[in-house]
C-alpha cells in the first residue's frame, strides 16, 4: 500500500487549533503540542465553569439582598422566608437588582414584608 502524505491536512489541523490558541502565554501559543494540551485544558475549564457561573452569580445576589436587609435591620433569611409567606414571587436576580439599583423601593418591599 503506498504511503500517504498528510501534509496538507495536518498543518490545516495545527493552523486551525493554534488559532484557538492565540494570546496564550510563551509555548502555549506557538509549539503544536503545547498548544494542544492548553487548549484541551482551556475547554475543560470553559465547560465547568458555565456551570460555575451560575453559582456565583447566585452567591452574588444572595450578599447583595442580605446586605441591603441588614441595613433595614432584617437577617436574608427572614426576609426570604417571609417574602415566601406573603406570597410574594420575586427571584433573587431581580430582588438584588432591586437592592443595587432602587433602595427606596427595596426599603418599600421590606416595609410590606414586615406589616
Amino acid at each position: 500500500m503506498p504511503r500517504v502524505k498528510g501534509g496538507i491536512v495536518t498543518r490545516r489541523r495545527h493552523k486551525k487549533l493554534l488559532k484557538r490558541a492565540e494570546g496564550y502565554y510563551g509555548a502555549k501559543s506557538k509549539l503544536y503540542r503545547k498548544a494542544h494540551e492548553q487548549v484541551m485544558k482551556s475547554l475543560m475549564y470553559a465547560f465547568r465553569d458555565r456551570r460555575q457561573r451560575k453559582r456565583d452569580f447566585r452567591k452574588l445576589w444572595i450578599t447583595r439582598i442580605n446586605a441591603a436587609c441588614r441595613q433595614h435591620g432584617l437577617r436574608y433569611g427572614e426576609f426570604i422566608h417571609a417574602l415566601q409567606a406573603k406570597g410574594i414571587e420575586l427571584n433573587r436576580k431581580q430582588l438584588a437588582e432591586m437592592a443595587v439599583r432602587d433602595p427606596e423601593a427595596f426599603g418599600m418591599l421590606i416595609q410590606a414584608v414586615r406589616s
